[in-house]
């Protein structure tokens, strides 16, 4: 492999790597918004008026994106949602 192939290879990791992720959040008939609020506090750390903008765009357009990160930062919080009842995936 030469300089300028491996040098490429690194690059397409790297980019991987710093690839940005996104936990999308989804509508369901079952959770409260009061419920969904206190999980996106505890979970993806949001302000009180944070969480509760994403619940209402949950609400009506049915899903919303409420945390960006890299993967391994995102995985745990997408955990800790999925264990309080919560639809959501890792995008």
């Amino acid at each position: 492999m030469s300089t300028k192939e491996k040098l490429q290879e690194d690059l397409l990791v790297a980019e991987q790597e710093d690839k940005e992720n996104q936990i999308v959040l989804f509508n369901d008939e079952v959770n409260t918004f009061d419920h969904v609020i206190n999980m996106l506090i505890y979970a993806c750390d949001h302000t009180p008026e944070q969480a509760e903008q994403c619940a209402i765009i949950v609400h009506y357009k049915g899903e919303c994106t409420v945390k960006s990160g890299a993967y391994p930062d995102l995985e745990p919080r997408c955990t800790k949602l999925l264990e309080a009842g919560l639809s959501a995936e890792i995008q």
